[in-house]
């Protein structure tokens, strides 16, 4: 008798799961790390991200009204990070501020602009694989090991979820 109980309750679950429609992403984009190569002169990262709604991306012209702020005219974040003894120091021994470009005119941020790709037809989400080639990627200090936090926001302001790369040595 449980036998077929627990396989009634199955049938049901895989049938509630063929119901779903192919692609419902929720609208808040998510990321997951693809892969990372480190070159003598540059790193290059992937990252796939899904946002559902398809607001995901920048027009050259976005940078006024909420793109006003100086941090919302980016809308991937990239934060370097050391292992030092053991633990992960966001921006190594640089002090506070010195990698923000709102602050410090001077500063090498680990911030971008991905430009938007507006979806076609009746299937607003976007899904795809953001692929960024830094020549710049790393601070001088005595540690050798580093890794990127990385997160995206959409046009709705909405943030992703955070992801690691893996770690690598510098050059």
């Amino acid at each position: 008798m449980k036998k077929i109980e627990l396989l009634f309750i199955s049938t049901l679950l895989l049938a509630g799961i063929g119901c779903l429609k192919d692609n419902e992403i929720p609208p808040t984009p998510s990321l997951s790390f693809n892969q990372i190569k480190n070159f003598s002169d540059s790193i290059e990262i992937w990252v796939d991200f899904k946002d559902g709604d398809g607001d995901f991306g920048l027009d050259q012209g976005d940078t006024t009204g909420v793109f006003d702020d100086c941090l919302r005219q980016y809308n991937l974040y990239c934060i370097y990070q050391e292992k030092q003894n053991g633990i992960w120091k966001d921006n190594g021994d640089a002090p506070p501020g010195i990698l923000d470009p709102c602050v410090n005119d001077n500063a090498a941020p680990f911030f971008y602009r991905v430009p938007w790709a507006k979806p076609t037809g009746q299937d607003p989400s976007q899904q795809g694989t953001i692929q960024l080639r830094m020549s710049t990627y790393f601070l001088p200090s005595a540690f050798d090991t580093c890794r990127f936090r990385i997160k995206i926001v959409d046009r709705s302001i909405k943030e992703s979820n955070e992801i690691f790369t893996s770690e690598f040595l510098k050059p």
